[in-house]
């Protein structure tokens, strides 16, 4: 072990955290256009989508004392993330809007690795001119096919962080052995 506490932090380079936060921004934006500002399904939207991002980085931070802690905000992360889901789910069956399977367009859309709100609004704005469907339908299940996206990531960070927290324990555990190597170089 070579630091009490190790490096940690760097969230911004994480897939998982960058694709929540185009979720994020994208969420904003449709939630403002498609849904009541003034109704709860705004706001618990917006939050969901907003504690996704946020538990990410929350959880990365605090990897450096706490690996539990980074386990436990990575996974309330996934969960924000799974209820925006279905918010994203309902408000297509709601209207009767048609839930897309997963199919060439989330494909497509997957291999564009769009980085910014603005490029998914062309893409929908493409999908409408090209496909004529309507714009709130295609949206929700963009956002769905980025969601699955960001889920399956979070699965998989999630299984590594519970892996590496057995294999290489945690804070007390390091401080134990550091103050054990200490006692005995004194």
């Amino acid at each position: 072990m070579s630091a009490l506490i190790p490096k940690h932090g760097g969230y911004r380079s994480l897939k998982t955290f960058q694709i929540s936060q185009l979720v994020f921004d994208i969420t904003v934006r449709f939630c403002d256009r498609f849904v009541n500002k003034k109704s709860r399904t705004h706001d618990q939207m917006v939050q969901a989508a907003r504690s996704g991002v946020q538990n990410i980085a929350e959880g990365s931070q605090a990897s450096g004392t706490s690996k539990k802690t980074e386990l436990k905000l990575t996974n309330v992360a996934r969960a924000s993330l799974e209820e925006l889901k279905l918010d994203y789910q309902d408000f297509l069956r709601q209207r009767k809007l048609n839930l897309w399977d997963y199919d060439a367009r989330g494909k497509d859309l997957i291999n564009l690795r769009l980085t910014t709100a603005d490029e998914f609004a062309l893409w929908v704005k493409h999908m409408n001119q090209t496909r004529g469907e309507d714009l709130s339908e295609i949206a929700a299940n963009g956002v769905l096919v980025l969601l699955s996206v960001a889920c399956s990531l979070l699965d998989r960070q999630i299984a590594a962080q519970a892996e590496a927290f057995l294999r290489e324990g945690g804070f007390t555990e390091r401080l134990y052995h550091f103050r054990s190597n200490a006692r005995k170089q004194q």
